[in-house]
């Protein structure tokens, strides 16, 4: 009986070996940077920044019998990082103010960064004149002037994320919606809760 004829052992291309090599060194070097990113996220502990209404004054609040009303809002922001080790960066800063479903303004602000352990003020000075007020409409001015509480919607966005050393967080985004509530005079009545931190 005819024994097989064996040819040669096939032998695997170096270009295959040296994709293999370059493979193990890539996945080698991911888990060595999730290992570095985990271990500096553990030793920072940075905490997610927000932002908070500090200040507010109805500056201005006309209201005609033709049912025509005029006002004029002063409003401070504070973008708030409370990191000592980490960088804060804000983008996308966009807030809108509106009076009982009425939109007055949009408020936008450039993207910034806060420094470690610090903070920024920015203030909007808000006017909106002749607002013509259906009927409905001139009920609830009638009826919150005599309550002596004038109330505003305000309800908006940033995206912040952290940043220490290579280190970067993903972005979060942080809303905010809540009332701005005045007396007569222009003083604020307690707006502490009209902020994005999380609870």
């Amino acid at each position: 009986m005819a024994k097989p004829i064996l040819g040669s052992p096939r032998r695997t291309h170096p270009l295959i070996w040296c994709g293999a090599i370059i493979c193990t060194i890539c996945t080698i070097l991911v888990i060595l940077l999730g290992i570095v990113v985990f271990i500096g996220y553990l030793a920072t502990h940075p905490k997610i920044p927000y932002m908070i209404i500090t200040q507010a004054h109805l500056n201005r609040f006309e209201y005609s019998q033709g049912g025509v009303l005029n006002t004029e809002l002063t409003i401070w922001f504070k973008a708030e990082n409370d990191n000592i080790e980490a960088q804060a960066s804000f983008s996308d800063f966009i807030y809108e103010l509106s009076f009982h479903g009425i939109k007055l303004t949009k408020l936008r602000n450039w993207d910034f960064n806060v420094e470690k352990n610090n903070s920024k003020f920015f203030m909007f000075d808000v006017k909106s004149e002749s607002i013509a007020l259906n009927p409905d409409l001139m009920e609830v001015v009638e009826l919150s002037m005599n309550e002596d509480r004038i109330v505003f919607d305000l309800r908006g966005h940033t995206r912040a994320r952290w940043r220490a050393g290579p280190i970067k967080s993903v972005k979060y985004w942080l809303h905010m919606n809540c009332n701005l509530q005045f007396h007569m005079d222009g003083s604020s009545i307690d707006f502490h809760s009209c902020s994005s931190k999380y609870k």
